[in-house]
């Protein structure tokens, strides 16, 4: 029988996360273990916690929920083995922390439970994966706790109604973040963290102003899935949405920027590709995108509101022109895609890469203060232009 128990830390992309506060849990480390029947996951911790688990097909993943935790594993990487093909982990939202595990196919819990302190180790999260058919898969669906009551989980909340568009209200929306890095640059750096730090300038600035009131999706390393950064823009009366991202690509040498505003038909294979794989952060995260596709038709129904999309080009336009200021843009620098994030029917949205982080010098300039500095002041004039065509 070959049995292989290897260690792990957090993958590259998602560095550990430091405690906020004595009161939280600490992960210390991590196993997958490996034999002809099952492939067993471990999370070792310094106390007993709560935990809920359930699987998710279409791709197969196992998702395991824990209370909010530190994360402090031995600095050393292995490849995901056996049943997991990839795994990732990080704060779901406030008081949720997430692992995500991608199978390699249909698997099936068939144990979970929590080990005591025992021959060393801590308290241990024991998971025991096996494989079966997808028939049986669909059959065994369910969410499991164990430990106690389950840590507070994330309701599907219904997209509210959206208020009045509240006098200058700007909504900045950094993409990804907690358990979704994003891209992950040739430098080492996070889309995540590129973007939030962009984000905050940009508020900055437009407070600073006394013009704008400024919203922000995310205000730290969490996780918000992209129907609920829609809702908060909208449920606070947003008059713009600015997404802000930074993309990456095969070709290494090709850098610069570029403006997307909402089409169900690309402009070309690149933007449809981008739109993709964007589309795809709830799934990377470990929801369940069935549970919401009544609401997202509704929204794509009331996307007939042209004046929205018309308004989402002029501000594109104007972001254009004033981004070609502070950085490198791309020959076609206004696209068009089906981006998930952008379908607000009322708020004119536009989705802003900032770069490639797969070239050395966009993830320089992208890292670098003064280069953010720069680009958040051809934003903020992009938006007062905007708004001065308004009146």
């Amino acid at each position: 029988m070959r049995s292989v128990i290897t260690c792990f830390m957090a993958l590259a992309i998602l560095p550990a996360l430091h405690s906020a506060g004595a009161a939280e849990p600490t992960v210390t480390a991590a196993r997958i273990g490996v034999t002809p029947a099952k492939t067993r996951f471990v999370l070792e911790m310094d106390r007993k916690v709560a935990f809920q688990h359930f699987t998710l097909a279409d791709p197969y993943r196992v998702v395991i929920d824990l209370p909010e935790v530190a994360w402090s594993v031995p600095k050393r990487r292995v490849k995901p083995d056996g049943l997991i093909k990839d795994f990732r982990y990080g704060l779901f939202h406030a008081g949720v922390s997430r692992v995500v595990l991608d199978a390699k196919g249909p698997v099936t819990i068939s144990k979970s439970f929590m080990l005591s302190p025992r021959g060393g180790h801590g308290w241990r999260i024991v998971i025991d994966l096996k494989q079966v058919s997808r028939q049986a898969f669909f059959q065994r669906i369910r969410p499991r706790t164990m430990a106690g009551a389950p840590p507070a989980g994330l309701p599907p909340a219904p997209i509210p109604l959206a208020r009045r568009a509240t006098s200058n209200l700007i909504a900045l929306d950094p993409g990804h973040g907690g358990i979704d890095p994003g891209t992950i640059g040739i430098n080492g750096s996070l889309e995540k963290h590129v973007v939030l730090a962009l984000a905050k300038g940009i508020a900055r600035r437009l407070r600073k102003s006394g013009k704008y009131r400024v919203i922000l999706t995310r205000k730290r390393d969490v996780f918000v899935p992209l129907r609920e950064r829609i809702a908060i823009a909208r449920a606070a009366g947003a008059r713009l949405f600015i997404s802000l991202h930074a993309d990456s690509i095969k070709n290494p040498h090709i850098r610069g920027g570029a403006i997307y505003t909402l089409s169900e038909r690309a402009s070309d294979k690149e933007a449809g590709s981008l739109a993709a794989k964007e589309n795809k952060t709830d799934l990377i995260a470990g929801i369940d995108l069935n549970v919401h596709s009544a609401e997202v038709a509704n929204i794509l129904i009331e996307l007939a509101q042209r004046e929205t999309m018309n308004d989402s080009v002029t501000f594109a336009a104007y972001l254009a022109q004033e981004l070609s200021k502070s950085m490198k843009l791309l020959r076609t620098n206004h696209r068009f895609a089906g981006f998930a994030v952008l379908k607000a029917p009322d708020v004119p949205s536009v989705l802003v890469e900032l770069g490639y982080l797969s070239n050395r010098v966009d993830a320089k300039l992208l890292n670098n203060s003064r280069h953010r500095r720069r680009v958040a002041v051809s934003v903020v004039a992009a938006v007062d232009a905007y708004f001065a065509g308004q009146q």
